[in-house]
């Protein structure tokens, strides 16, 4: 290991970072990526490393550690593209849209998004299939009822990300309360005081929006036509919903996600059948490159927003679709995996501790605002848990604040503002499994919602428990055992 590397190289590894993301986003439009500059970044924050003494070895071991923290989204990515090529060609997604276009009403639909997303995702814990799944399916009835798809796409990242923070088979639930030192029903219980308010306002504009743009470009005439379209193009019918109920009703008993997953993708093969029998000779091929859905060019000039996009959301490219966002996970490792074993993401950490100047409101405010930064700087949810979870536990129960609180700050905060960053895991796939750019932020309602709310509840102190002396008492002592074995362990 090297030596802690000064403040303001810190400062300017970040300052850099900045730089080449918004030369390579924002400058190079032709691009539009941080793939190379994301590498770009890693490699300036090695030399870094290097001259204050840290080792090629170490730190390439903090980068395939950072990676192996992503394995398993990887795979969920790879598994789910091989699963959209399956229900895509084999009429599943479209059959969903359909009897979503038939069902739901316009007024309604952003609300009924939302509600339906937060019950899928409750069941599963996984706001990645639920939006793989539900979420693709509803994005083409929200184009077909005349919706712009960042609304429709806020409607369901705000109901995947409860779900995702809420259900006790989230991983990141798990997660918060590990790092915090509480129990997981505990930490589950502690949320909702944060999660309710802020799920029924986001519910109430979702009904406001709805019935101010119910019907939007949508007229009776097209959404017939869009019908017209899905039936002369697929075999619908209700048991092609077959899949996607396997899928959730298997990770809501606790089957693990990967093997769900693939179940679903097996199940969608049969269904590909009954579209066009010689489908059967290219399985693996639709499988792995896609399905494309041609629309005629006519309407595509008669309304363009409609029907452009909704020929992309009958289409698929498979898993080889994924690579794109598997890519960026990768290349956003890099630079996550030298910040972190290197301490330079905890020196930011504790620049950011230092503004709470011991106050519960600024405690909670820091918290917050850290899982943010990390999100960004970081790309990975797991390390905006992680880090700010470790800085800030001393500080909380020196606050005499129970470790509850901390859990609810680490999820209300870093578990819902990952999607946020287009670089960042979780924002690479909302936006490659729902098609849409960053403009759906501003109505993902929850996701922004709940961090203000728990800054507030901060700074007002509703709900914020305080442990007992009794408590706080077996802290100190646990803090001090640990202490012993840590200068145990490096006298040996």
């Amino acid at each position: 290991m090297g030596k802690k590397i000064p403040l303001w190289q810190t400062i300017l590894v970040f300052i850099v970072l900045l730089v080449l993301l918004y030369w390579g986003i924002m400058v190079d439009t032709d691009a539009g990526e941080g793939h190379v500059v994301l590498i770009f970044a890693a490699g300036f924050a090695s030399i870094i490393s290097i001259i204050n003494g840290w080792k090629w070895a170490y730190i390439e071991q903090g980068i395939l550690a950072a990676i192996n923290r992503t394995m398993q989204a990887i795979l969920i990515l790879a598994v789910v593209g091989l699963m959209l090529g399956s229900w895509v060609s084999g009429g599943v997604v479209p059959s969903m849209m359909y009897y979503g276009i038939k069902i739901i009403s316009p007024k309604i639909f952003l609300f009924t998004t939302c509600l339906l997303c937060s019950i899928v995702s409750l069941a599963t814990g996984s706001s990645w299939s639920t939006a793989g799944s539900m979420g693709a399916a509803l994005m083409g009835v929200g184009i077909a009822l005349g919706f712009s798809p960042a609304m429709t796409a806020g409607a369901v990242v705000s109901g995947a990300y409860f779900g995702d923070k809420m259900s006790p088979l989230s991983d990141t639930t798990n997660l918060a309360p590990a790092v915090a030192g509480t129990t997981l029903f505990e930490h589950i219980g502690h949320m909702i005081y944060t999660v309710t308010p802020s799920l029924v306002i986001a519910l109430i504009v979702y009904l406001v929006l709805g019935f101010t743009h119910s019907g939007g470009t949508a007229d009776t005439e097209t959404i017939d036509q869009i019908l017209g379209f899905i039936t002369d193009n697929f075999k619908v019918g209700i048991l092609y919903l077959l899949p996607p109920v396997f899928v959730i009703a298997a990770v809501a008993l606790k089957l693990p996600a990967i093997p769900s997953l693939i179940g679903g993708v097996i199940l969608g093969i049969p269904f590909m059948a009954t579209q066009d029998s010689s489908t059967l000779m290219h399985v693996p091929s639709i499988l792995n490159y896609g399905w494309e859905t041609e629309v005629p060019e006519e309407l595509i000039a008669q309304n363009e927003q409609i029907w452009g996009k909704l020929g992309s959301l009958l289409s698929t490219e498979g898993m080889q679709g994924m690579m794109w966002t598997i890519s960026l996970i990768l290349c956003a490792m890099c630079f996550g995996g030298v910040v972190d074993c290197t301490g330079m993401m905890g020196q930011l950490a504790e620049l950011i501790l230092k503004l709470a100047r011991g106050t519960r409101g600024g405690l909670v405010a820091c918290t917050v605002i850290s899982c943010i930064v990390i999100n960004a700087l970081c790309s990975d949810q797991y390390l905006a848990i992680i880090l700010p979870g470790r800085m800030f536990k001393e500080a909380f129960e020196d606050a005499h604040l129970h470790p509850k609180n901390l859990s609810r700050c680490l999820e209300d905060s870093g578990t819902l503002t990952s999607n946020f960053f287009p670089w960042n895991t979780c924002g690479a796939t909302m936006r490659t499994f729902l098609q849409v750019d960053s403009s759906y932020i501003p109505f993902a309602v929850l996701n922004w919602l709940n961090p203000l709310v728990s800054i507030f509840y901060g700074f007002t102190g509703i709900t914020m428990e305080k442990m007992t002396d009794e408590m706080y008492e077996r802290i100190l002592e646990e803090r001090e055992r640990d202490k012993e074995e840590a200068l145990k362990a490096m006298e040996a």
